[in-house]
C-alpha cells in the first residue's frame, strides 16, 4: 500500500507522507519558478493514492491531469537524475466543474447554505447592512421561507422594505437605505455572473470524494481563470466548500491517508481585506477540519499572504524561488526562510533566491508528525500532460462524465419568491375587492342622502302644486265674498 508522495530528491528522497497530508501545507513561490507542476505532482501522487483531489485551476494547465505527458529528453534527464525509475506517462480520473456551467459541470449552492456571513463578505457590505441581511434571514427561517436563488433572496428584500416599520418592532431596526444597498450590491453580482452559482440542485460535498474503478481518486478541477475575474466570490466559494466540508463530514482522527485534499491556487485572495470575524472563521476552519480527515494546501507566489495564525497550521511546505530586489521583498524572504526547520548543510536565506526552475525547498512532517529538516530538492517531472486540454478534449471528458446527468440541468421549485409573490397578489387582490365594496358603500351613501334632500319627487311637486292652487282658489272665494258684501 501506498503510504507517501515522491515529491523529489536532495541527498535523499522527499516525499509527503499520506499520514500527515490532512496537517497541511503551503507552496508558495514567485511566478515561472514551478508552482503549477509541484501542484500537479502532488495531485497525481494523491490520485495515485486513492485519494480524492480539489484543485482550482486559474491557468487551465492543471487540466492537461487527463492526458499521458509527452516524455521529452529534459524530462527523462530529470526522473534519472533524481532516482524517479520507472518513469512512465500516466493519465489520472478527471471531473471537470465551473460556476459559470461554461467549461465544466456547474456548481451551485443555495443562498441559505451560503448563509449571510459569507454572502455579506461577497457583497461587501457594512456592519449596518450586514445586520439587515442577517435580520431577513431569521426572516425567511421564521415564516419557512425558502431561498435558493437570488430572485429569492430579492424578493425577501423587498418584503424586509415593505413591512420596515412591523420587522423593526420584533427584530430590531430595519433601514430602508440598507436594504437599497444590498439591492444594488446584488444587481452588481448578477452582472459578474455569479446568479448562475446560487440555486439548485445544490452541489453535494460527497461527489468531491469519489474514486474511479481502480480505486485512484477522482481529481476535481474547478475552471477558475474566468472566476478570478471576481476574486471576492473565488474567495467566498473556496471558503464555503471548507466550511460546509466541516459541517457535514464525521470525526475521524488522524487517518492512514487523507478523505480530500484541497490546493487552493492564488490563496492570497482567500484573506485580502477580510474582516476578522472571517479571518477567526478560516482559522477555526483549517484547525479543526483535519480531524475531519481533509487536507487543505495553499498556492500562493507570497508565503506571507497566509496569515500568521493560518499559516502555523500548515505543516508541509514547498518553497520555489522569491526575489529580493526591493527592502520588501527582503522581508518576505527572511520571513520565509525562519518558517523552515534549519538545514546546518546550508543557509535557507540565501539558498531561496538562488533556486532553480523545478527546484524547491521542501519540509514534510516525520514521525510524530514534526517538521522535518529543510532540504534543496529537485522536484520530480509530472506523468501527465503539463499545458491545457484543447476544447474537444475538454468537451470529450464532460461528454463521459457520470456527473452531467445530476447537475447539467439546472431546477426552480418553488421557493421565497414564488411564496411571496403569490402573497403579494392575494393581498393586492383582497385590497382590490375592499377597494371595490367601499366605492360601493359611497355611492350607496350618495343615493340615500338625495333621497332625503329638499329636492323634491315628481309626485311630492305635483301635490304640493295641487295643494297651493286649492288654497289659492280657497282665498279667492272668500275674499269674493266679503266684496260682495
Amino acid at each position: 500500500m501506498q503510504s507517501s508522495v515522491f515529491l523529489g530528491k536532495s541527498d535523499k528522497p522527499e516525499a509527503l507522507s499520506l499520514k500527515y497530508a490532512n496537517r497541511h501545507g503551503l507552496i508558495s513561490g514567485a511566478t515561472g519558478t514551478g508552482k503549477t507542476v509541484t501542484l500537479q505532482i502532488i495531485a497525481e501522487g494523491l490520485s495515485a493514492a486513492g485519494v480524492p483531489v480539489f484543485v482550482a485551476d486559474v491557468k487551465g494547465d492543471l487540466s492537461g491531469l487527463a492526458e499521458p505527458v509527452e516524455i521529452k529528453d529534459f524530462l527523462t534527464e530529470r526522473a534519472q537524475k533524481i532516482g524517479l525509475d520507472p518513469y512512465e506517462a500516466k493519465r489520472f480520473p478527471i471531473c471537470f466543474w465551473d460556476l459559470f456551467g461554461e467549461q465544466g459541470h456547474p456548481v451551485r449552492a443555495t443562498v441559505s447554505e451560503m448563509g449571510p456571513l459569507l454572502l455579506a463578505r461577497l457583497l461587501d457590505l457594512n456592519e449596518t447592512q450586514e445586520g439587515v441581511l442577517t435580520l431577513a434571514f431569521r426572516l425567511a427561517d421564521d415564516e419557512g421561507l425558502l431561498l435558493l436563488d437570488l430572485k429569492d433572496l430579492r424578493a425577501l428584500l423587498v418584503d424586509v422594505a415593505e413591512r420596515a416599520k412591523e420587522l423593526s418592532a420584533e427584530y430590531g431596526h430595519v433601514s430602508r437605505a440598507s436594504v437599497g444597498a444590498i439591492q444594488r450590491r446584488l444587481l452588481t453580482l448578477e452582472e459578474q455572473g455569479a446568479e448562475q452559482f446560487f440555486g439548485e440542485p445544490a452541489l453535494d460535498l460527497m461527489d468531491f470524494l469519489r474514486t474511479d474503478d481502480e480505486g485512484a481518486g477522482i481529481v476535481n478541477i474547478l475552471a477558475a481563470d474566468k472566476l478570478m475575474q471576481t476574486p471576492k466570490l473565488y474567495a467566498t466559494f473556496l471558503l464555503w466548500l471548507l466550511s460546509e466540508l466541516f459541517e457535514e463530514l464525521p470525526e475521524i482522527g488522524d487517518p492512514e491517508k487523507p478523505k480530500l485534499v484541497f490546493l487552493f491556487d492564488e490563496a492570497h485572495l482567500l484573506f485580502d481585506e477580510a474582516p476578522k470575524a472571517l479571518l477567526e472563521k478560516v482559522e477555526q476552519v483549517v484547525r479543526l477540519i483535519r480531524s475531519k480527515g481533509v487536507g487543505v494546501f495553499f498556492v500562493t507566489q507570497n508565503p506571507l499572504d497566509v496569515p500568521d495564525s493560518v499559516s502555523s497550521q500548515l505543516g508541509n511546505r514547498v518553497q520555489h524561488a522569491l526575489r529580493a530586489f526591493t527592502p520588501r521583498e527582503q522581508r518576505v524572504i527572511k520571513a520565509a526562510a525562519d518558517t523552515f526547520r534549519p538545514n546546518p548543510a546550508f543557509s535557507t536565506l540565501e539558498v531561496i533566491t538562488q533556486l532553480g526552475i523545478g527546484e524547491a525547498l521542501v519540509s514534510t512532517l516525520e514521525a510524530k508528525g514534526a517538521p522535518g529538516v529543510v532540504q534543496r530538492t529537485l522536484i520530480r517531472p509530472p506523468s501527465s500532460r503539463m499545458g491545457p486540454l484543447s476544447d474537444a478534449e475538454r468537451k470529450n471528458v464532460l461528454r463521459y462524465s457520470d456527473m452531467a446527468d445530476k447537475y447539467d440541468k439546472e431546477i426552480d421549485r418553488e421557493s421565497a419568491y414564488e411564496v411571496l409573490r403569490d402573497r403579494a397578489e392575494k393581498l393586492a387582490e383582497q385590497e382590490a375587492k375592499a377597494r371595490e365594496k367601499e366605492e360601493k358603500q359611497k355611492s350607496s351613501g350618495r343615493k340615500t342622502k338625495r333621497r332625503r334632500s329638499n329636492r323634491q319627487t315628481v309626485s311630492e311637486a305635483a301635490f304640493k302644486t295641487a295643494a297651493r292652487t286649492l288654497a289659492r282658489e280657497l282665498v279667492r272665494g272668500v275674499l269674493g265674498s266679503l266684496k260682495r258684501r
